[in-house]
């Protein structure tokens, strides 16, 4: 099980240690951040989130409720409370031995749990890179629905990235915490 935790400068060190190369840095974060990363860019990532007075931004890292290990980074932003949205950024999986174990769903569902439950939104958003096959079947998964693609939207090297956009709404999301009945 995955418990998601605030993510604070005791962090940086591990977060900075799992983004070791450019190409996994712009997966990761788009262009929020350059390359390499670094402590004072995290403190700039860091400031005024997770602050339910003015809840625009939650940052967490997660973590192996059995055996406390830190596993992962993720992150619920762009929170609108008129329109009563938000999107999922940042989501990393750390050590790659630690990839294909169910970790990226588990931390997808403790956040959309936040999102409908605590923060009472009504639609939760994200963009994917139409390559990264794995993080696709994730959010699948946890129950979002393609929404459309943006074309070419970012340039790495000599080519361009198309970004997947996908979203959950709460209703979507509820039905699938039903516990599914089965006829006898």
């Amino acid at each position: 099980m995955i418990a998601l935790e605030p993510f604070t400068p005791a962090d940086f060190d591990q977060l900075i240690e799992w983004v070791a190369d450019e190409r996994l840095m712009k997966e990761w974060s788009g262009s929020m951040f350059s390359f390499p990363l670094t402590r004072a860019g995290l403190e700039w990532y860091i400031e005024g989130s997770n602050n339910l007075a003015d809840p625009s931004v939650f940052i967490y890292k997660a973590v192996d409720s059995k055996t406390g290990v830190t596993v992962g980074h993720i992150s619920l932003g762009g929170i609108s409370q008129r329109d009563r949205a938000g999107r999922l950024t940042r989501v990393l999986v750390g050590n790659t031995t630690e990839r294909r174990r169910g970790i990226c769903q588990g931390m997808v569902k403790a956040l959309l749990r936040i999102g409908f439950e605590d923060l009472k939104l009504h639609r939760i958003s994200l963009g994917v890179y139409d390559f990264n096959h794995a993080a696709i079947n994730c959010y699948l998964k946890s129950g979002f629905k393609q929404e459309g693609v943006m074309r070419d939207v970012v340039r790495h090297g000599d080519g361009y990235w198309s970004l997947i956009e996908m979203g959950i709404l709460e209703d979507e999301w509820r039905a699938l915490q039903k516990p599914s009945s089965h006829l006898a």
